[in-house]
């Protein structure tokens, strides 16, 4: 299994909720890849996945990039978060990826997106988040 900075930190019950687990990373790329459980408790009446619970699997996403490619050290804090729906998503498995575009000083810029089994892009999203020290966020 692949050895991320996420391995120090105990899932969040959010997390848990959405079928989160670690796929892939490339901390010095900025990358990384989180699967998801897309659950049937997670429909619409239309039988889809609801957009909320999407755009929480794209933040659960794009803030784990950041905290792997600073080994831990940095923990964000969303302040935008712009999603694009382009697919309905049916209820599997649901991956998600980003990539930090820009790590300043205080600000971080990431892009996502949600892909379905069949490689179907169901939504993506960019990011600009607060970068707060990890031991200052998390207790």
């Amino acid at each position: 299994m692949l050895a991320t900075a996420l391995d120090r930190l105990e899932a969040p019950p959010s997390s848990k909720l959405l079928g989160w687990h670690l796929l892939d990373a490339r901390p010095e790329q900025g990358w990384i890849r989180i699967g998801f459980d897309g659950r049937r408790e997670f429909c619409n009446p239309a039988g889809f996945i609801q957009g909320g619970i999407l755009g929480a699997m794209l933040d659960d996403t794009m803030g784990p990039a950041v905290f792997v490619m600073t080994e831990g050290r940095l923990y964000t804090a969303t302040i935008t978060m712009t999603v694009n729906f382009l697919a309905p998503a049916k209820v599997g498995r649901i991956v998600g990826e980003a990539t930090v575009t820009q790590l300043g000083k205080t600000v971080a810029f990431v892009e996502g997106r949600l892909t379905a089994e069949d490689g179907t892009v169901l939504a993506t999203a960019t990011t600009s988040a607060r970068l707060v020290e990890t031991a200052k966020a998390i207790r």
